[in-house]
């Protein structure tokens, strides 16, 4: 009667870890990089797109979604369907004053 789902462990190697920070680490020197070049009406954008990234692979790989039930893919799905609504209505409000 033993529960042999939650005995399987999930291990991720140390230089998986040291490549996502390396990454990260990256990352936010691209962030900084692009913060002080002048991209227009682009340059939102482009920062929103690497902390997505960015968040990506936190969430991946720090948080262990990927190989987490389910349910918490779900409420991943939700919680970003949330935001979307959130900054896609802050947006409408901001453009149309």
């Amino acid at each position: 009667m033993s529960n042999n789902n939650k005995n399987n462990e999930h291990v991720i190697s140390y230089g998986k870890y040291v490549l996502v920070w390396i990454a990260l680490l990256a990352l936010t020197s691209l962030t900084v990089t692009v913060a002080g070049v002048h991209f227009g009406s682009y340059s939102l954008f482009v920062a929103l797109v690497i902390a997505a990234a960015k968040a990506f692979l936190v969430v991946q790989i720090f948080m262990h979604i990927k190989v987490e039930d389910p349910v918490f893919k779900i409420f991943i799905l939700v919680i970003l369907f949330t935001l979307l609504a959130i900054f896609g209505l802050t947006s409408l409000d901001f453009i149309y004053r």
